[in-house]
């Protein structure tokens, strides 16, 4: 079967037994503030499992992209190594909600394994949770009956707590899991080591393939347990590992899944990928090719959902992953020039019809991708100059283990590359000392990012939690229940959820709204509001003194309207960037405060200052033509397409949404909009810039900030007038000024030029004879352009010249260094090594050519002893 029967078959199979199969999720989650990625095939459907929502069905099945790389869940380090865990991959899945329990999961897992896909039953081995005292959980006695009635009892096998128990996270829904793994070697393999003594041991070839999660206990703040009201079932089968038994190979990488991917690496890189690695080369290539086919997948799908690269949170998650691809790349494949965008026209075409957004987003992907590439391969060769300068600083063969963590943690360089550069130098790395770095840094940031979250104290239960912020800025509440956060970040904080909340909840960019909850006898701040899990969350630094009393929730009426009339601007906005740059603009994030707004979208160009006029006017014409806003709430998801509502790409819609139309822009949306185009007043663009390649952001600005914005723009123009003399015309003087700058620099230029020529005269007697080298180290009153000049003056003099000159202009100090060619060809000297060498006097470094190079620093007074050490390389 191939991989594309393999899903569909699953598919297929559980919509047989009544299952809702339903779209997966994206790998990016955008409204839930415990993950950065979906890590698992629940994860979209937490709220069920918490009782704050209720699912379309009680039974749900589908194919979901998961990320694996970081908290409780990381996989990276082993990603390629071995050839069973991967960060980005599918996790084939069944739920019930309420509905049915063991017997079924188990029974229903048997048979598309055994009857469907007819897998042999003699490879197969079941486990189930042991038990465990301590957590007062017994045995899973009814699983293990109901599989007894399946396969031999010597296949079914008892497991702890860590393979066999599941949890969300530290608290929430939990519960006794029972595991399917599979025996996948040889006979001869199998005579020798039975399997079940390789379950659960880290085998290539003896791997869980599924598993089913009986939740039915609440883990709370204290670690103790208690009983969910309802029984639910989780269950999730490794796609890739599935196709690999399936496809009767010994590693996923070997399955279709994989295997054009390697295709293609091995055509771009002329690598060969062995199934056998014969040596430890050929094992080292495998690796690499391992490692890219794997981070592709899970780049490529993270910037279709719309992460983009970046420094900070899950954007630098991607990046991270992206980077060790192009470093096994570079170090193992010998690949200097980009190359891994290219892979993702096979990943479109191979999985492009379950998930379609990797077709639609190829362009952008390949874009980002290529860019990210091009400017990590920069990094990588800054990162040989820099350790090239540790090396020469060392007076060790030892390199130090905080020097080179360093170089890993500031300027991004990796650490098995510097390993091997340093061995093929016969020098060795400090790893203890590289290690404890690393521990410092994780130490340092696990603490700052340490969370303690208390139980939720249930003051009273409500079967929801409804927003009437639509309509009410003040609304009379009640606290439903709250719970206390402890975190170094932000201190203690509660969290309140109330009944009918007028407070919207950050979401879709919009940030959430500020306010106060206010009785006779108090009033408490709400300093954020969140959406978590369904729940409405407000955020302050006290809790009330009485919280079973009634309160008034009174939203920041200013804030919220700064905020509104910001978001339905960026509505105008987005429809204005269609209309003059062309219907391939999409949204590609988005921020909205009371302050500003932001707006990222897909564009393959710098916007001129026509096209930014002309949107701006655009919008501006929109707000004069006083919109109404058209509010269409919870109509049906298809019928507001259909009418022509814009769906952002990358969000999750439910089936029925809400759509806010202002004249011919129409957009599905959530948040808090003005009630006519003339209340935002003025619409300004501020700023507009490259986020990554094919995506542009603009910052922009309406009502009172545009008043402030042109008012400051006024004082700045007075200001310049004064400075001017405030002369008739002010364009007219500025030019002026400019042009009679280009004299002066001129003559500054050439006086310059006429100095360095005096010099030479003086500075030809000075040098000095060295070993059949004519020398001169000084410091010269020139510019370091004036210096450079005077080099090559006293250079074309005579042959076997070795010069350094120093310059401080403007407390700035400059090293330069010419060595004739003659000189370089001959004896090695090497003018970029010099100054990288002199430059550490001065606090700073450089290079160049083997002939002429430069280096800058901060320390003016380090110069006396750089040009001191010059004539060290002559002797």
């Amino acid at each position: 079967m191939t991989s594309k029967q393999i899903r569909q078959t699953f598919l297929d199979f559980f919509q047989s037994k009544n299952h809702m199969i339903v779209p997966s999720a994206p790998i990016v989650l955008k409204d839930d503030p415990t993950l950065m990625f979906n890590n698992s095939g629940m994860a979209q459907f937490k709220e069920y499992f918490l009782g704050n929502a209720t699912p379309k069905s009680s039974r749900i099945a589908d194919t979901q992209k998961c990320l694996r790389v970081s908290g409780k869940h990381n996989d990276l380090e082993e990603v390629g190594i071995d050839t069973y865990h991967h960060t980005m991959f599918e996790m084939l899945g069944n739920w019930s909600f309420g509905d049915y329990f063991k017997k079924e999961a188990i029974h229903w897992a048997w048979e598309l394994l055994t009857e469907v896909y007819k897998i042999d039953k003699d490879i197969l081995y079941v486990t189930v949770f042991e038990g465990s005292k301590e957590e007062n959980v017994p045995f899973d006695q009814e699983a293990y009956d109901i599989w007894k009635t399946l396969i031999s009892e010597d296949r079914i096998l008892l497991g702890n707590k860590k393979d066999n128990f599941w949890e969300m996270g530290e608290q929430g829904p939990c519960g006794p899991c029972s595991e399917i793994h599979v025996d996948i070697r040889s006979a001869a393999e199998k005579a020798q080591t039975p399997g079940k003594d390789l379950v659960n041991a880290d085998h290539p070839h003896v791997v869980e393939i599924w598993n089913n999660v009986f939740m039915e206990f609440n883990r709370k703040a204290d670690g103790s347990l208690e009983k969910l009201p309802a029984q639910h079932v989780d269950t999730g089968m490794g796609f890739e590992r599935l196709c690999m038994v399936l496809q009767n190979v010994q590693s996923n990488y070997d399955t279709d899944v994989f295997s054009p991917l390697i295709q293609k690496i091995e055509s771009i890189t002329g690598a060969k990928y062995t199934r056998k690695a014969e040596n430890d080369d050929d094992e080292k290539i495998n690796i690499a090719i391992r490692v890219i086919a794997d981070h592709v997948r899970a780049v490529a799908f993270a910037i279709a959902d719309g992460q983009l690269p970046s420094n900070n949170g899950a954007g630098y998650v991607i990046r991270r992953i992206l980077r060790r691809a192009i470093r096994y790349g570079f170090t193992f494949l010998n690949t200097k020039e980009a190359f891994i965008y290219q892979l993702v026209e096979t990943l479109s075409d191979q999985m492009g019809d379950s998930f379609p957004e990797i077709r639609s987003q190829k362009s952008l992907v390949m874009n980002v991708i290529r860019e990210e590439e091009n400017s990590f391969l920069k990094t990588l060769d800054q990162g040989l100059q820099l350790l090239e300068k540790v090396i020469a600083e060392s007076n060790s063969t030892t390199i130090d283990g905080r020097k080179a963590f360093e170089l890993y943690d500031t300027f991004g360089f990796p650490i098995d590359l510097t390993a091997l550069i340093l061995r093929e130098r016969n020098m060795e790395l400090d790893e203890q000392g590289f290690q404890n770095a690393m521990l410092e840094q994780k130490t340092r940031s696990r603490a700052a990012s340490e969370v303690q979250t208390e139980d939720w104290v249930i003051l009273a239960e409500s079967a929801e939690e409804p927003f009437v912020g639509y309509d009410l800025l003040v609304n009379e509440v009640k606290i439903l229940r709250y719970r206390k956060v402890d975190s170094k970040k932000d201190g203690t904080l509660y969290q309140i959820v109330l009944d009918h909340t007028p407070f919207y909840p950050e979401g879709g960019g919009q940030v959430g709204d500020r306010g106060i909850l206010k009785n006779d006898a108090e009033t408490i701040r709400i300093i954020d509001t969140k959406k978590e899990n369904n729940l409405i969350i407000h955020f302050s630094k006290t809790l009330p003194n009485n919280i079973n009393e009634p309160f008034l929730a009174i939203v920041d009426k200013t804030l919220r309207q700064h905020t509104a009339g910001n978001h339905s601007a960026t509505h105008l906005m987005h429809l204005a960037l269609r209309t003059i740059l062309g219907t391939h603009v999409e949204q590609k994030g988005s921020l909205v405060n009371a302050d500003y707004l932001r707006f990222d979208f897909s564009h393959f160009a710098k916007m001129t200052e026509d096209e930014i006029k002309q949107v701006e006017d655009f919008v501006n014409a929109r707000i004069e033509e006083q919109l109404p806003l058209i509010e269409r709430r919870n109509i049906p998801f298809q019928q507001a397409v259909d009418e022509g509502a814009m769906a952002l790409f990358g969000e999750k819609y439910g089936d029925n949404v809400r759509a806010i139309k202002f004249g011919d822009s129409m957009e599905l949306c959530g948040g808090i909009h003005v009630q006519n185009t003339s209340e935002i007043w003025h619409f300004k663009i501020v700023s507009e810039g490259a986020v990554a390649a094919g995506i542009r952001r603009i910052e922009a600005i309406t009502g009172n900030a545009v008043k402030e914005y042109f008012a400051s723009r006024e004082k700045m123009l007075s200001e310049i007038k004064s400075a001017l003399k405030n002369p008739q015309d002010s364009v007219k003087a500025v030019v002026s000024l400019q042009e009679e700058n280009v004299k002066l620099k001129k003559q500054v230029d050439q006086l310059m030029k006429d100095k360095a020529k005096n010099l030479k005269g003086e500075l030809v007697a000075e040098l000095q004879e060295i070993n059949g080298v004519q020398f001169l180290a000084k410091q010269v009153s020139l510019t370091p352009e004036g210096a450079k000049d005077l080099a090559y003056e006293i250079g074309n003099v005579g042959k076997n010249v070795f010069l350094v000159f120093a310059t401080a202009e403007e407390g700035k100090p400059m090293l330069t260094c010419y060595i004739s060619k003659e000189l370089v060809a001959e004896k090695g000297y090497n003018a970029g090594q010099v100054v990288r060498e002199l430059g550490k006097y001065i606090q700073g470094g450089g290079g160049g050519q083997p002939f002429f190079a430069t280096a800058g620093g901060k320390n003016v007074d380090g110069i006396t002893e750089a040009l001191e050490k010059a004539s060290e390389y002559l002797k």
